[in-house]
């Protein structure tokens, strides 16, 4: 017992100690020890580079992209941005296209890659040699490995080099090799527009041939930025990483002018509608239950429209046009003739429908609803579905611009029809939204700012085409094999 009462009396003086050691020797200093001895010289890309990982972590903007380009194929016929890649920082201009995973651009050293383009924008070639902060990717990184589950990439085991080909429905094609470097990339938060400047380090292809349309130099750019969901994307490298919401959007402005608005983030409208993707699709895939033409819903069997392994319906805006399954085609053709007005004349021009129109087709043509599942319409004006001809003695002519996908119920919904809205693709839910949009309008995107939203404006990069007149009977179809594969033998690959 005595000893105990010692113990426990021992104890506490010792603790009594501690204390009084603690508070007259407040306020404490704690030694701090440096990252780099001062015995170390760091060079200053290190210092960058370590400062670039700790803003990334900091990012809660939402990235901002210019876009330029049309959907008019008379014109320009695809919509692209501009990327700044590498150290330092080099301009690329590339196509957006939701119907391809990978962003790459041509390498110095390819083969066939144009050097000029009609566009007024001027090519770059990339050269990891000139970048300070470029690295090829090996077979064994990680990101290789994905991409060879969802077939995008390759590996040479002769150079350990993770690589890529990708074949096009044109008959063009592209190949190269992977490497990691930065994406630079405008930021904005909060309720205004202002931006700020970020980078973040990303896996892409850096080409060294290219063939077919690919060569052209009329509306040439340096690549492709795939925007597709799968884990080589983008969207999906900067969203794992939590530098940006997994989702972005599009405001494609359809007058001859083009751009619109491009951000990685989710726009904000209250009147935008959603739909669901189906899953374990390699594509953005909806299910697209009926048509409608001047309020009239069209005599269409729905098993025309179901997902399966050639069929289905696929958001994509590396598709200039759009294209309908073959059994809804006639019955979505034969209703716009009948809804015309009476001073509109069909008449068929190269096996296509078309119109002479002496007034404006906003009051001569119905319009068109898309019905998707979840209570989803997606309406189509006359322009989101017609096609602007020669005139013919002073009338107008127009065209069907929805083209039959021949031999497949495939149903594609290009450029065509994706213009003039808003389109979310909200990955983290699965899901696309829509709505009617002014897109050379300012446009509300969530962000993880304490506002809840940043403001976005529309624009436009300034282009220009060369001999736009020899365009008109040449519409550019610059369609990736993955989507050709969707009009013929569309084979679905569970992921």
């Amino acid at each position: 017992m005595a000893a105990t009462l010692f113990r426990t009396v021992a104890v506490l003086f010792l603790l009594l100690q501690f204390l009084t050691l603690v508070v007259s020797s407040f306020p404490a200093t704690m030694n701090l020890e440096r990252a780099f001895p001062t015995s170390h010289r760091v060079k200053l890309s290190h210092l960058r580079a370590r400062d670039r990982v700790r803003h990334g972590r900091m990012l809660s903007g939402v990235v901002e992209f210019p876009v330029g380009g049309t959907f008019n194929p008379y014109l320009v016929g695809l919509y692209f941005t501009s990327v700044k890649l590498g150290t330092p920082a080099t301009e690329f201009y590339v196509q957006i296209d939701t119907g391809s995973d990978v962003l790459w651009v041509g390498c110095s050293s390819c083969s066939g890659c144009p050097k000029s383009s009609g566009l007024k924008i001027q090519l770059q070639s990339f050269d990891p040699q000139s970048s300070s902060t470029s690295s090829v990717v090996s077979c064994s990184d990680k990101m290789c490995t994905i991409g060879l589950d969802t077939q995008d990439s390759t590996c040479d085991s002769q150079n350990k080099q993770c690589t890529y080909a990708f074949q096009y429905g044109d008959g063009s094609g592209t190949s190269g090799y992977y490497v990691s470097d930065l994406l630079h990339f405008d930021t904005a938060s909060g309720n205004q527009s202002v931006s700020s400047n970020s980078s973040a380090s990303v896996v892409f292809g850096c080409s060294t041939s290219a063939s077919g349309v690919l060569q052209k130099t009329d509306r040439a750019v340096d690549g492709i930025f795939g925007f597709g969901q799968q884990e080589m994307s983008v969207i999906s490298q900067l969203s794992s990483k939590g530098i940006t919401p997994k989702a972005f959007s599009h405001c494609l402005k359809g007058d001859d002018t083009g751009g619109g608005v491009l951000v990685l983030g989710e726009i904000v409208e209250p009147n935008i509608v959603y739909s669901p993707l189906v899953q374990n699709q390699a594509h953005y895939n909806l299910n697209l239950e009926s048509i409608s033409v001047g309020g009239q819903t069209l005599p269409i069997d729905q098993s025309v429209f179901e997902t399966s392994s050639n069929k289905g319906t696929i958001v994509d805006s590396g598709t200039t046009l759009a294209y309908l399954a073959e059994d809804a085609y006639d019955p979505f053709v034969n209703a716009i003739t009948s809804a015309v007005s009476q001073s509109v004349t069909p008449v068929t021009s190269q096996g296509e429908q078309c119109y002479i129109v002496t007034s404006s087709i906003t009051d001569a043509f119905p319009q068109v609803s898309l019905n998707f599942a979840g209570n989803a319409s997606m309406i189509l004006r006359p322009e989101d579905y017609l096609l602007e001809q020669n005139s013919v003695n002073g009338a107008q002519a127009w065209c069907i611009g929805i083209q039959k996908s021949e031999g497949q119920d495939i149903t594609v919904l290009g450029d065509l029809v994706l213009k003039d809205k808003i389109i979310v693709y909200d990955l983290a839910n699965q899901r696309i939204g829509w709505v009617q949009y002014d897109c050379s309008m300012s446009v509300s995107v969530s962000s993880n700012t304490s506002t809840g939203t940043a403001s976005v404006n529309g624009g436009s990069i300034d282009v220009n085409v060369n001999n736009r007149s020899s365009l008109r009977n040449d519409p550019l179809k610059l369609i990736p094999i993955c989507m050709m594969i969707a009009f013929l033998v569309h084979i679905s690959i569970n992921r």
